[in-house]
């Protein structure tokens, strides 16, 4: 039982993270997406919706430690609201509600006074898009009815990108990618995370979706991408504001 302990320990503290609790989660949030849409799924857009409250907690949290100030009412009505519009109107819905979202979002500001408003208004909006509008487009996934097949496809490119970079950084990982703002992620990760999610986006869009396996390809690369940058872009983020985690 040590030695399990001591290489569980060892390979946390070289991740960066403990892995046990991280596999459950994950887990049991791919079991849950999975019920959600295959029985109803309007229901995966409320599990999107709790996701991105308990997000949204974490976030003002954040900002406030630095005495940047969010309604976190207002920001919850606003992403109900998003996540409501994008349901029923695709596309569209969610361009409408945030284009409407963001000003009232402001206008509520001004009541605080002027003091402070240009860092609360632009972590405020920075809020919004980076939390609620970009998970409009996991419920745009699921709105057709092969949502089913699209959203786990999406599901395979990260996790294939999120494991794979993971284990081949922590096995192989000495060369970090971004030193000053990620040490913990190195460019042996994003080799594997690239290599692995091309191959998993390639096999999905073939047997999942029926559809051509380069497209699945192209996709990977994008999923590699626009994850990396994703994940420096929060690593920046706990660093300015100086925080070990963001729980969500």
């Amino acid at each position: 039982m040590s030695d399990f302990q001591s290489i569980n320990d060892a390979i946390n503290k070289r991740a960066g993270r403990k892995l046990g609790p991280s596999i459950v989660v994950s887990l049991s949030l791919i079991a849950l997406i999975w019920f959600a849409l295959a029985y109803h799924r309007e229901i995966f857009a409320v599990v999107v919706a709790v996701a991105v409250l308990f997000g949204i907690r974490e976030i003002v949290r954040a900002f406030g430690a630095r005495d940047i100030y969010i309604s976190v009412v207002s920001l919850a009505a606003g992403a109900l609201g998003l996540t409501y519009a994008t349901w029923n109107g695709g596309v569209a819905g969610l361009a409408i509600a945030t284009a409407i979202a963001i000003p009232l979002l402001l206008i509520q500001l001004l009541t605080k006074g002027p003091e402070g408003f240009v860092q609360s208004a632009t972590a405020t909006t920075f809020s919004l898009l980076y939390l609620p509008f970009l998970a409009g487009f996991l419920i745009l996934l699921a709105r057709p009815n092969n949502g089913l097949e699209r959203v786990m496809t999406f599901v395979v490119l990260v996790g294939c990108n999120d494991t794979f970079g993971y284990a081949v950084g922590v096995l192989l990982g000495k060369h970090p990618l971004v030193p000053t703002i990620s040490p913990k992620k190195s460019w042996e990760g994003l080799i594997g995370s690239l290599v692995f999610t091309v191959v998993g986006g390639s096999l999905s869009f073939a047997y999942i979706l029926s559809m051509d396996w380069w497209i699945g390809a192209v996709v990977g690369l994008m999923i590699v991408f626009t994850a990396t940058c994703g994940d420096l872009i929060e690593s920046a983020m706990k660093r300015d504001l100086q925080l070990k985690d963001m729980g969500s």
